[in-house]
Formats: C-alpha cells, structure tokens, sequence
C-alpha cells in the first residue's frame, strides 16, 4: 500500500490548460449558427420543391450559396468540437484517439463535399 498526496493522485488527470478555448470556440459558433441558420432557411426554403434548374439558378446567386456554404462548414465544425469534446468525457483508452480522428475526418469530409457540391453550382 503506498501513500499518494492529492496531488500526487491528480497528476496526468488535472486541467489540459484548453477548457477556456474551447469553450470560446463552441460559444463563438453557437452565436454564428443562431445568425446562419434563419438566414439558411430563408435561402433554402424557397427552393423545396423546385427542379433541379431552378435551384442551380438559385444557387447560382452569391446569397444563397455564400450563406449555405458558411452555415454548412461552421454547422460542421461546431459538430467536431462538440463531438470531440463528448467523447473525450465518455470515451477511454485507445478508443478515445480514434474516434476524434474519425468525427474530425467525417466533419471536414462533409464540410469540404458540400462546399464543393455549392461552389459547382455556384460557378
């Protein structure tokens, strides 16, 4: 049985010196997709329904691709961090290293597929 101090017992499990930033980060973009989101629907909307012209048309216009594109990848970098940051508090051992690597891989994928799918209709 060996003695271990509070703080001996806390090494390797204290503060990672990043909680502040991240918290930031998912703030910052919580507060861009409340603006992103309505004006998202307001270009998107009226094209349910439509045929495939008339949305290239529509998506051909800077306001609509520019504010689908923006909404797409920061509504997919909040899904990585918020991501990341669930499974570092569920996830343990090695598990844990590859599941970032596969939601930060799968949200930059969607990210970057979609802005290419706007930016071919866009141009």
């Amino acid at each position: 049985m060996r003695y271990l101090t509070d703080r001996k017992r806390a090494i390797g499990n204290g503060s990672a010196r990043e909680g502040t930033t991240r918290h930031w980060n998912m703030t910052v973009s919580s507060y861009g997709l409340l603006v992103l989101v309505p004006l998202f629907l307001i270009a998107f909307a009226p094209m349910i329904g439509a045929s495939y012209a008339e949305v290239t048309a529509h998506f051909a216009k800077p306001f609509p691709a520019i504010v689908t594109a923006l909404t797409l990848w920061m509504g997919m970098m909040h899904f990585k961090n918020g991501s990341r940051t669930m499974i570092e508090d569920y996830v343990h051992g090695y598990q844990r290293e590859l599941f970032i690597i596969l939601a930060s891989v799968a949200s930059y994928a969607i990210a970057a597929t979609g802005v290419f799918a706007i930016l071919k209709m866009a141009l």
